[in-house]
């Protein structure tokens, strides 16, 4: 699998001189499969760019939505190939009471949208995930529910014997420290054990979390130890805080690979997920 991401900022969009580096586009990845197969991982306003990468489509896309929170779903309106009538689209979701395409369509629709989901000229589909794996192309899909506010899913693709877990929106620690957690009372635990990558939330400083416990989002010690535990070969530290500027991510940068070194861990194996990034998997 080859990995691109196209947005890696959380909460809001943070564009400017301070937030270059890093990238100030909201959550997006692009999995590349083995078969050419395209899953995107969630429609921040990242995905905008990677539309015009796609376009005109050659292939099946596949987007995979963890939650319909706003910076998750705000780019779907500038996604080019939706307004391609030979696009084929589907667009998977969590579970809810009502279809997913009619809460999309709360965003996608007047006053706060030009354009109605029913006029996109692709006609996407959007599916609930089915539970708990299914096939898309060459790859396995796992997906699970996990800590967040509302229903957030998390997931694991796997494509031959490499896998990516992807919980860019997680809060694995809310409510009981991870040291006094067997391992599977951890959420996201499941799909994150020996993933050859994983992508996991890291907005806060730890004194940051303290004051924003609850919102669904994890501080830096936290996420060191969920991917530690986990087992993965290689996380990338994700869903940057919108106030902070690269230099700000590049202390939290060293700061995390001081932790995983005198944590025996390998310091190549731990990073900061930066937009415009590859990583082959």
């Amino acid at each position: 699998m080859k990995l691109t991401l196209w947005g890696t900022r959380g909460s809001v969009p943070a564009p400017g001189a301070g937030t270059a580096r890093y990238g100030g586009n909201t959550s997006c990845a692009q999995v590349t499969l083995s078969d050419g197969t395209t899953i995107v991982l969630d429609a921040g306003t990242g995905i905008r760019a990677l539309g015009l990468a796609l376009d005109p489509p050659t292939a099946p896309i596949h987007i995979l939505l963890t939650h319909l929170h706003l910076d998750h779903i705000q780019g779907l309106l500038f996604f080019a190939p939706f307004f391609r009538t030979e696009a084929e689209v589907t667009v998977w979701g969590p579970p809810s009471r009502g279809s997913l395409e009619r809460l999309i369509g709360r965003y996608l629709s007047a006053p706060l949208s030009p354009v109605e989901v029913r006029e996109l000229p692709s006609r996407p589909a959007f599916l609930a995930c089915p539970a708990p794996e299914w096939e898309i192309g060459s790859a396995v899909v796992s997906a699970q529910l996990v800590v967040h506010r509302g229903p957030t899913l998390g997931y694991r693709i796997t494509d031959g014997d490499s896998s990516l877990c992807y919980l860019p929106d997680h809060e694995p620690a809310l409510g009981a420290q991870l040291d006094g957690l067997e391992d599977e009372w951890i959420s996201g635990f499941a799909l994150a054990e020996h993933a050859s990558a994983l992508i996991h939330d890291c907005q806060y400083w730890d004194d940051e979390y303290a004051v924003h416990r609850g919102w669904g989002h994890t501080g830096l010690t936290d996420a060191l130890r969920f991917a530690s535990r986990s087992g993965a070969e290689r996380t990338l530290l994700f869903h940057h805080d919108p106030l902070h500027t690269d230099s700000e991510l590049d202390r939290l940068a060293e700061r995390a690979g001081d932790w995983w070194q005198a944590h025996g861990g390998d310091p190549d194996a731990i990073g900061m997920a930066i937009e415009g990034s590859e990583l082959q998997i």
